[in-house]
């Protein structure tokens, strides 16, 4: 259970990285920016950093110093996506965590940012489609 546990961690952690977070550190300061690296440790990166001093372009956190990190945006919701895919294309959708894709018949790779490679036009355009739909519902909900 306990190796469960880590991977399941490990996996959310990492599906923060490149989103805005806050980190509060243990004495009190607060860090808001883009989660640009982190590792077991939780040491972390930030870049696009507000709430430092002037001109400060990135920070490096000392994960024994970190005592909170909140997600600031939404996560993009993949098997939400897959589902609404696989209503179109049953049996010819799977969703890959591994690199935060869904492939359409095994072809048409599809990430949070739309359909980045392959497939066919016909089927790539169908994709397309229910990608822009599924952005412009999920987008008006919020966190």
């Amino acid at each position: 259970m306990s190796n469960i546990g880590n991977k399941r961690f490990s996996e959310e952690i990492v599906s923060m990285v490149g989103r805005r977070v806050s980190v509060q550190t243990g004495d009190g300061k607060q860090y808001s920016g883009d989660l640009i690296g982190i590792d077991e440790k939780l040491n972390l990166i930030l870049g696009s950093v507000v709430g430092t001093g002037e001109g400060t372009i990135r920070v490096v956190l000392n994960g024994s110093f970190v005592k909170e990190i909140d997600l600031l945006e939404k996560p993009f919701d993949l098997k939400a996506l897959n589902e609404r895919l696989s209503r179109a294309f049953p049996g010819m959708t799977k969703i890959r965590e591994d690199i935060g894709a869904i492939m359409v018949m095994d072809s048409i790779k599809v990430t949070e940012k739309g359909v980045v490679e392959g497939g066919d036009r016909l089927s790539a355009t169908r994709v397309k489609q229910i990608f822009d739909e599924f952005s412009r519902e999920t987008a008006r909900k919020p966190l």
